[in-house]
C-alpha cells in the first residue's frame, strides 16, 4: 500500500517527502540472523535513514531473516522493500539459474550498490581431524535450513566437489546462528558459513571451543568459481578470529544491497544518497565497513541491473 501511495503522489506531481512532517513513508529492509553481518549492516543503513528522516520523509525498519534467499524471495513478492544478498544468489534469481531455476527469472530485481566482501568461512573442531577442505567428507556437518543462503552455499559446494549427502557421516539442518553451539557441543565437526568479517558466530566458536580456520585450496576454489562465477579468491587475514594467526586462503562473494524495480526512483535515489552522504559514519558502525570505498561500492558487473534511482545518484557524484 505504501508503494502505491508513493507512486500516486509522484504521478500527481506531489513529492511524498512534502508530507513528511505529518507521515513518514515506511520501508522495510531484510537482513539476516543476528550473529551474522547482514543484521548490523541493515541496522546501520536504517539508522542513517532514520536519523535524517526529517529531511527526506523516509523511515526504515530492519527485519531479521534467514538471509539472502529469503530476502530475495520476499522482495520479489513485495513483502520487503529492500534486502541484502550475496551477489551470486541475486544473479541466479534475476537470471533464473541455479538455485532459482525452477521459479524462473525475476527480471524486476535491481541492484542499489555493493557493500562488503563475504568470505567462505570453514571452521573445524581441533579434534575433528580436518586439516584441509577436502577432509570434511565423511564428517558431521550442517547443510543449513531449507530455503536459506547457507543451504544454497552447501549445495554449490557439494555439486562443485561431486559430493552428495551420503558422503557425510551426519547432515543436520541448523540455522547459521546455531552452528557455533553445535560445534562446541560436538554435534558437528565443522561449521561452514559465507559471511562478512568478523562474524559473531565464528568468533564464538573460535573462542569457546578452539575452532580452527580451514583453507580452501586453489584447485577447490577454481571448481567453485567455475560453478558460480560470482565467487572470487579471497583471504581471511591472520588474527581476525581468536587463536587463528595465519592468513587463510578461501573464496567469497560481495554482499549486495538490492531492491525491486517497483521501488520508485526518487526513493531509491534518496536511500543511496543518504548512505553515501554519511559514509564516514557508516564505516564506524562495524569492522566489516571500515574499508568501504565509493569506487568499489558502485563498481559492476552488477548481479541484477542497477536501479535507475541509484544510477542517477552515481552519475551526479561523477562515479559513472
Amino acid at each position: 500500500m505504501k508503494k502505491i501511495l508513493c507512486i500516486a503522489l509522484l504521478l500527481l506531481g506531489i513529492s511524498p517527502f512534502a508530507v513528511a512532517s505529518e507521515r513518514h513513508l515506511l520501508i522495510s529492509l531484510g537482513t539476516g540472523g543476528i550473529t551474522g553481518v547482514y543484521y548490523p549492516a541493515g541496522g546501520a543503513i536504517c539508522r542513517l535513514l532514520n536519523q535524517t528522516r526529517k529531511q527526506h520523509g523516509i523511515r526504515c525498519a530492519v527485519r531479521s531473516t534467514p538471509g539472502s534467499v529469503a530476502n530475495i524471495n520476499n522482495v520479489n513478492v513485495g513483502a520487503l522493500d529492500l534486502g541484502l544478498a550475496e551477489s551470486g544468489w541475486l544473479y541466479q534469481a534475476w537470471s533464473g539459474r541455479g538455485h532459482f531455476a525452477d521459479q524462473g527469472q525475476s527480471p524486476q530485481l535491481r541492484t542499489l550498490l555493493t557493500l562488503f566482501p563475504e568470505y567462505l568461512t570453514v571452521l573445524a573442531r581441533p579434534d575433528s581431524g580436518i586439516r584441509r577442505f577436502s577432509d570434511i567428507r565423511n564428517k558431521r556437518i550442517s547443510i543449513g535450513l531449507p530455503g536459506t543462503s547457507q543451504r544454497s552455499t552447501m549445495n554449490a559446494l557439494m555439486k562443485s566437489n561431486n559430493w552428495g549427502l551420503q558422503d557425510f557421516a551426519v547432515t543436520l539442518s541448523l540455522g547459521a546462528a546455531d552452528q557455533a553451539g553445535a560445534l562446541c557441543e560436538g554435534r558437528i565437526d565443522v561449521m561452514i558459513y559465507t559471511v562478512g568479517l568478523p562474524s559473531g558466530a565464528t568468533k564464538e566458536a573460535a573462542r569457546d571451543c578452539g575452532g580452527q580456520l580451514i583453507a580452501v585450496a586453489s584447485d577447490q576454489a577454481s571448481e567453485l568459481i567455475r560453478y558460480s562465477p560470482h565467487y572470487l579468491p579471497m583471504v581471511i587475514n591472520a588474527g581476525v578470529y581468536p587463536d587463528n594467526w595465519s592468513d587463510t586462503p578461501t573464496v567469497g562473494v560481495n554482499a549486495t544491497f538490492f531492491t525491486s524495480a517497483e521501488l520508485p526512483d526518487e526513493i531509491a535515489y534518496t536511500v543511496v544518497r543518504t548512505l553515501f552522504e554519511q559514509l564516514e559514519q557508516f564505516r564506524t558502525m562495524h569492522p566489516a565497513f571500515v574499508d568501504l570505498k565509493p569506487a568499489q561500492m558502485v563498481k559492476g558487473p552488477y548481479p541484477a541491473p542497477l536501479h535507475p534511482g541509484a544510477e542517477r545518484y552515481f552519475r551526479e557524484a561523477g562515479w559513472l
